[in-house]
């Protein structure tokens, strides 16, 4: 009888932890006596003639630790996302046969799609296709519903921190406003921890609409009582009280989230007369090793996926809830994203250490 097959690709944005989440499933893969086929660069290694090679635990030996991902990965391509007035575009059908062509080939049992919410999308139309799909939910900014928490967003938080740790030094040597710009588009998950963490006085984030009058206040009231620095965490998608995001156009001429830090800057400047600086982390949060917390909790993600294949449960995502790592229907996680609850526990400790959200002036 031949060996059963578990094909693996990991997609979207790079993060830590995902060559956590390839060798565990190696390795439990091993213990059940599968075969682990690994697709290059995303869902786009698995159209004809395919770019494949076979994962062992030789060949996985020692990437736990590893920033990135050994099979690479893309967030554009056939099995992007696209949006064509206001609609989501789904996948053509062409690729599809492309794709499980591919499959039948390789004779894959079962397919690990590793990603975060479009790529759970994309997964989603391919399980709704017939392939035996199991996702593995992968982001920095925490902001998928259907789990607690993704691997990943802890080793964002400790990169942003760290920052915080730094900027704090040279803000107090010059007296100076100091803004970090964080990772965050929908959801202010980084921004938030980071802040707590890092002992920041004003953190801004897309739930919590700020105003830049209170921002300024803030600052002041706090200049008032000696305290001569300032240090603001801002996530690249916090709102204005006028509900608009910041967006830069780039060379290729695509609108993307940026310049709200270098907006503050200007404006804090301008409102209170400190001499102001800004920091963008930008990619920085996606790279390096990961942290024990994220190799931890990749390590479960990919031996619960693994089981999953076997049980041949398709259709479902792994998910960390109360502390056990379970599995959900991909349809409940995808279009779903988990905010920061304004009113909630996190924010309301924040408030308590005197952190304003720039919605109302606090020193």
């Amino acid at each position: 009888m031949s060996k059963q097959r578990i094909g693996v690709l990991t997609s979207g944005g790079d993060c830590p932890g995902l060559n956590a989440v390839l060798r565990a499933i190696v390795c439990a893969a091993a213990q059940v006596n599968w075969e682990v086929i690994g697709f290059r660069d995303g869902f786009e290694g698995m159209l004809p003639p395919g770019d494949y090679f076979e994962l062992t635990q030789e060949n996985t030996s020692g990437i736990m630790q590893i920033g990135g991902t050994i099979l690479g990965t893309t967030n554009r391509g056939h099995f992007a996302s696209k949006i064509e007035g206001g609609k989501k575009i789904p996948i053509s059908e062409k690729i599809i046969n492309q794709a499980s062509e591919t499959c039948q080939k390789l004779g894959l049992d079962a397919i690990i799609a590793i990603g975060g919410d479009g790529s759970m999308s994309t997964a989603l139309q391919l399980y709704q296709a017939g392939f035996p799909i199991i996702g593995v939910p992968k982001t920095i900014d925490n902001d998928l519903e259907a789990t607690a928490m993704t691997f990943g967003f802890d080793s964002a938080v400790a990169c942003a921190t760290d920052a915080l740790d730094r900027l704090h030094t040279t803000a107090a040597s010059h007296k100076r406003v100091m803004i970090l710009q964080v990772m965050g588009r929908h959801a202010g998950w980084i921004a938030l921890w980071s802040g707590l963490a890092g002992g920041a006085n004003i953190v801004l984030i897309p739930e919590i609409s700020f105003s830049l009058e209170a921002i300024a206040e803030t600052i002041l009231q706090r200049d008032a009582k000696g305290h001569k620095s300032t240090m603001i965490v801002v996530a690249e998608g916090a709102r204005s009280l006028h509900g608009e995001q910041f967006r830069k156009l780039n060379p290729s001429g695509e609108w993307r989230l940026g310049g709200i830090g270098d907006m503050l800057c200007q404006e804090v400047e301008k409102r209170t007369g400190k001499d102001t600086r800004v920091c963008v982390l930008g990619h920085l949060q996606r790279g390096g090793a990961p942290t024990t917390l994220d190799r931890i909790l990749g390590t479960r993600f990919g031996v619960k996926a693994v089981q999953l294949a076997h049980q041949k449960k398709f259709g479902t995502m792994v998910s960390y809830q109360n502390y056990d790592v379970l599995g959900v229907p991909i349809a409940n996680a995808v279009h779903r994203l988990k905010k920061v609850p304004p009113e909630g526990q996190m924010v309301e400790v924040a408030r308590a250490v005197g952190i304003s959200f720039g919605d109302e002036a606090k020193c």
